[in-house]
């Protein structure tokens, strides 16, 4: 199976929508600067999410698109075959014709895997991909915080050292 550029940009763009809907409308040409993905090709991913009632838009001055349902109630599968991404291994898709019309011999293990994946896909929920997120910003966050922290003291410590010695760039020493 191979998830092609549509279904992943399709979740990055419902994953930015959500950490960005701050009780307002999420404006396509924000996700597309965020996301450095074509505002284009975000117009035809989302009339088809909207299509799907996974987002509605909102028009006007502050206009955009919304989520319409709790995040946790929306799945990544759900994202994925809103915009028309097949989620299928086998060569056949599914029609059980791979080989001379016939079943090939490793049509059940595709089609097994197929099920895997749509399974473990319908668990994964908007709401646990925000969380991820939100949880990797603030580690990212607290990790500058600490950095510049760290990087102020031994300006600090620099300073004063360099007075110590006479000199006034901490740098040159």
């Amino acid at each position: 199976m191979r998830l092609t550029t549509k279904g992943r940009f399709a979740v990055t763009a419902m994953i930015d929508l959500a950490l960005h809907d701050d009780g307002g409308p999420v404006t396509l040409a924000g996700i597309s600067e965020r996301q450095k993905i074509s505002l284009s090709y975000l117009e035809q991913l989302f009339g088809k999410l909207r299509r799907c009632d996974l987002v509605e838009s909102v028009r006007g001055p502050g206009g955009g698109y919304r989520v319409t349902r709790s995040l946790g109630d929306i799945s990544v599968a759900q994202i994925i075959q809103a915009v028309d991404e097949p989620m299928d291994a086998t060569q056949c898709r599914g029609l059980e014709n791979c080989h001379e019309d016939q079943q090939c011999m490793t049509h059940e293990l595709w089609s097994n895997l197929n099920q895997c994946i749509q399974d473990y896909l319908v668990k994964v929920t908007l709401a646990s991909l925000v969380e991820t997120q939100r949880a990797k910003n603030a580690t990212t966050s607290d990790e500058r915080s600490a950095r510049s922290a760290d990087q102020t003291r031994q300006g600090f410590s620099g300073c004063r050292l360099a007075c110590r010695v006479g000199r006034s760039d901490p740098h040159t020493l």
